[in-house]
């Protein structure tokens, strides 16, 4: 199986780099005396806050930084060359850079004053100790010493300098593993293009994650070379790539090195062989080491937030309390209907509908959420589609091309496309997963987020376990020939309510077929009050005759609450839902909705089939399907949630904030808290980022553009 590693980190654009500066003068205009050159200079102790915030005793540990042309072009490689790639110039691209690169310096350098302030209340000697080291390497893993995150390695916390060698050691891997696969696959190879919208997690690492063993970092870059072998590795020997040698190995590691040294981002005088010894790698190193010294200053500095958040008076949470009586009176300002279905469209559980603008009796209405899967008419049978009849006789011929469209496993390209997400199921330790009736089909998606839940983030509303419908075959090049089953629209109603209850682990969903989609001749489709009408002009489509079948997905609680816990049977089933979209649905659009497309309960943009079949089965509830015939071709339609509009608090009303409902899991008081906290603290840390730049920057921070005015020229 081919590695589902990810290429990430800043380290792995470097390979990267002579493709970003193809087509420009860079790279030949540069040399390494000239990389040498400073184009900026920070330091913040020549701040007149520096005495109003009561650091001025520590500035001693402030010295100014240089930062050099290299350290502008290693900030290019990681992250500038995607934006010259988006359309930026040259010119905005560098001047950005200069300034992240001036700023992350000026909050850099508070951070370490402030942490020295912080903790020579137990060290009186730390100021000495710290500057008496002779690196800043030195210097940083002595002030980040017994420092942990909150993240998800083992203990209460991760260790900060772990943290910060994990994050250089891991991107130097993925660099050298994109170069080790090219040589693998062989210079010639085509890669697949194709590609389909992945579910929101896919591969992706969790936040602050760091392998231990025995309290050691677990973890270790692999060259090829004495020290840095396979079995030096850890835990990255998961993450080795297929066919990988350690010849290969050498050979891609030496392929970026001269990556480096071609753009002069290491010195001919660096022992290669040794890559922690290699000058770049040490400067990625002090950056991360830096970094997390800014992490930490934030982490404390959040903690003295969070705890005004979390301040109880009279048994209640009052600054939650307030801050919902607030959100709420901001929205009922904002009290028309037009307003209103323009907010349904960001509803998460992050992002709260607390009201809905008061109506009278005959404009209320239910309104609602549904995915919709989409079972498309072949290219043939569209030729025969005509959006602009609707007419009975089109309807009625339509009929019968509906009958016969057949649709299969969209997910192609999950295998053979960008990026290799499949795994053979029965090969790993999964005990259980849905097959249908075909036992070969054995092959899921996204193993590493599946298998390996302490290192990667859980895949969000996708339950997973939903394998390829057909047969899988993996060829010698490490492409697969696959042959996909095809499926009537009867034959994807039973998968769709099997592969439900195979996630409820019970008999909850069912459906049963619409008699009125029965029609046998083109009159039916006509309103029984209107058929009989001369004028053709005044007969009125029956909408109802369009719905194929209507089902049911029974759980107890249909809340909104409810919906976003993890674990609750409505959330399983949307997940399960979700995934089958994934599979099937080829109105992608949909894949990237939280919870799915709003629906008004007046008159919608969708064309009337669906705007009728949906508007009906939200009146149902949560939990409703309803497959109705259209001229794209089968929409299954699946209501995730609902709520009336009556006026006042859709979500919150009457409710207390007392510690016992706010820590309880699914209350909306839960829900909201954990929102606001999380919300509250980013701005807050970003607020005071932006701050400490305002009052810190400025004229601490010396620019020499005359030593980068070639990079800002390069558009020219």
């Amino acid at each position: 199986m081919k590695s589902k590693k990810l290429v990430c980190g800043a380290m792995a654009a470097a390979i990267t780099l002579s493709v970003a500066f193809s087509g420009c003068s860079l790279v030949s205009t540069l040399n390494e005396e000239d990389m040498r050159q400073t184009i900026a200079t920070v330091n913040i102790t020549t701040s007149d806050n520096i005495a109003k915030e009561g650091l001025a005793d520590y500035t001693s540990a402030i010295k100014t930084a240089n930062i050099t042309k290299r350290d502008l072009i290693a900030s290019f490689v990681n992250i500038g060359s995607s934006y010259i790639q988006s359309g930026y110039s040259y010119a905005d691209v560098f001047n950005m850079l200069v300034d992240s690169l001036t700023s992350n310096e000026v909050v850099s350098q508070y951070a370490t004053l402030y942490l020295l302030k912080e903790k020579s209340a137990q060290d009186s000697d730390i100021l000495e100790t710290f500057n008496s080291f002779s690196t800043e390497v030195e210097k940083y893993e002595f002030l980040l010493s017994g420092e942990t995150s909150e993240g998800d390695g083992e203990g209460e916390g991760s260790d900060r300098i772990l943290l910060a060698k994990y994050d250089l050691y891991s991107s130097i891997n993925s660099s050298i593993d994109s170069l080790e696969e090219s040589i693998i696959d062989g210079e010639d190879e085509e890669t697949g293009t194709d590609s389909r919208t992945t579910p929101a997690n896919a591969d992706t690492l969790k936040e602050d994650y760091l392998p231990l063993k025995d309290g050691q970092l677990n973890y270790g870059i692999y060259t090829g070379y004495e020290g840095y072998l396979i079995g030096d590795s850890g835990i990255y020997k998961d993450d080795e790539i297929e066919g990988s040698t350690r010849e290969t190995r050498k050979r891609a590691y030496s392929a970026f090195i001269a990556n480096l040294k071609t753009n002069y981002l290491i010195s001919e005088d660096d022992d290669v062989v040794d890559v922690l010894s290699v000058s770049y790698i040490q400067d990625e190193y002090l950056t991360r080491l830096q970094q997390q010294v800014i992490n930490e200053y934030l982490e404390r500095y959040s903690k003295t937030q969070e705890a005004l958040i979390d301040e109880v008076v009279d048994g209640e949470y009052v600054f939650l309390k307030d801050r919902y009586e607030t959100d709420l009176a901001a929205q009922e300002i904002s009290n028309d209907i037009s307003s209103f279905e323009t907010t349904m469209g960001n509803l998460s559980d992050t992002s709260f509908i607390l009201y809905a603008p008061a109506t009278d009796e005959t404009d209320g209405g239910t309104y609602g959420y549904v995915y919709n899967i989409l079972l498309p008419f072949s290219a043939a049978q569209s030729l025969y589609i005509d959006s602009s009849d609707t007419s009975a006789e089109y309807y009625f011929m339509r009929k019968d091309i509906l009958a016969d469209i057949t649709t299969t496993d969209q997910r192609a390209a999950w295998f053979n496309g960008v990026t290799d997400y499949s795994f053979n199921a029965a090969e790993s330790s999964l005990e259980s997963y849905y097959t249908g009736s075909n036992s070969g089909r054995n092959y899921l998606f996204f193993e590493n987020n599946l298998l390996h839940s302490d290192r990667y983030e859980e895949l969000d509303k996708y339950a997973g376990l939903y394998t390829y419908n057909g047969t899988v075959r993996e060829n010698a090049d490490g492409t697969y020939s696959l042959s996909a089953n095809k499926l009537k629209i009867d034959d994807m109603l039973n998968e769709f309510t099997a592969y439900i209850n195979f996630v409820l682990d019970k008999d909850a969903a069912s459906y049963s077929f619409n008699d009125d989609y029965k029609v046998t001749s083109p009159e039916d489709y006509y309103t029984a009050e209107t058929r009989d009408e001369e004028d053709e002009a005044d007969r009125k489509i029956d909408y109802s005759r369009f719905v194929y079948a209507t089902g049911k997905v029974e759980f107890e609680d249909k809340t909104l609450g409810s919906l976003f816990v993890k674990g609750s049977d409505q959330y399983k089933a949307l997940s399960a839902v979700n995934e089958l979209q994934y599979a099937y649905t080829t109105d992608t659009g949909v894949l990237s909705e939280y919870i799915g497309y709003s629906v008004s309960a007046f008159d919608t943009s969708y064309i009337p089939e669906f705007e009728y079949a949906a508007q009906k089965a939200v009146e149902e509830g949560a939990g409703t399907f309803y497959v109705c015939a259209g001229d794209y071709g089968w929409h299954i339609i699946y209501v995730t949630a609902t709520f009336d509009v009556q006026g006042g608090a859709v979500m919150g009303e009457n409710v207390d904030w007392t510690a016992a409902s706010v820590n309880q899991d699914g209350t909306f008081q839960n829900l909201y808290y954990n929102w606001i906290k999380d919300t509250t603290l980013s701005n807050i840390t970003t607020n005071r980022r932006t701050l400490i730049i305002d009052a810190f920057g400025g004229s601490t921070i010396t620019l020499y553009k005359d030593a980068y005015s070639d990079l800002l020229e390069l558009d020219a």
